[in-house]
């Protein structure tokens, strides 16, 4: 069963705990947290203290998506709120030391690459990864295209967790609508995050629906 994880960036803050609930309702599997400095992304959005209140308002698991740089320097400050938290593989931190710092808090690890990144490069890692997030536009901003390059990269890691026997989830953030999911899907994304299809729709649980249904 594919998961659904709607990235909270698009949504409008003040009636956030309003369309959480309503997200409960519709049955998607975590909310997507992206974390951006301003350095390792060009853009800014929040920190620590709104995922502590978000995650007071529910149950949801949470998927932090951190997109700063050197990620390591601010473990303390997002695994106690956290589900899964993820950082990425080009970021400057040492790899495998922050994934098992992550997993020795009983949280899942997720490690991601952006678009230039191959699969490839990761492979060492994969053992230590509860998912792989793979981004399908560079991160930053919300509502660009879905780039198809992305599809070959989910091949690869449905592909290789097969061949080694191994276990983690495949994520895929960004363009995924409608029309772009199934191809991720077929892919082998296994959790979508989905920001502006879902948090523009009149009604979003309809619009979770529609997905799950594919």
């Amino acid at each position: 069963m594919i998961k659904i994880s709607p990235s909270v960036l698009t949504a409008d803050f003040l009636t956030l705990t309003e369309d959480i609930k309503k997200l409960e309702v519709a049955g998607v599997d975590m909310l997507h947290l992206d974390v951006m400095d301003g350095n390792f992304v060009p853009n800014l959005s929040f920190g620590a203290p709104v995922i502590r209140s978000i995650r007071r308002h529910t149950e949801l698991p949470l998927d932090v998506h951190l997109m700063i740089d050197r990620p390591h320097r601010y473990l303390k400050d997002f695994i106690a709120d956290a589900d899964y938290l993820g950082f990425h593989f080009e970021a400057g931190s040492d790899v495998r030391e922050l994934l098992k710092a992550i997993k020795a808090e009983n949280k899942k690890a997720c490690l991601t690459i952006k678009p230039a990144t191959q699969p490839e490069e990761i492979f060492e890692y994969l053992p230590l990864c509860d998912m792989v997030l793979v981004m399908s536009v560079e991160p930053g901003f919300g509502g660009q295209k879905f780039m198809p390059i992305a599809l070959d990269k989910l091949k690869t890691l449905s592909e290789y967790y097969k061949l080694k026997g191994l276990n983690y989830e495949i994520e895929v953030d960004g363009g995924i609508n409608a029309e772009t999911a199934p191809l991720a899907i077929n892919a082998g994304a296994t959790v979508l995050v989905m920001g502006n299809y879902i948090f523009s729709a009149e009604d979003m649980s309809a619009r979770v629906k529609e997905i799950k249904n594919l």
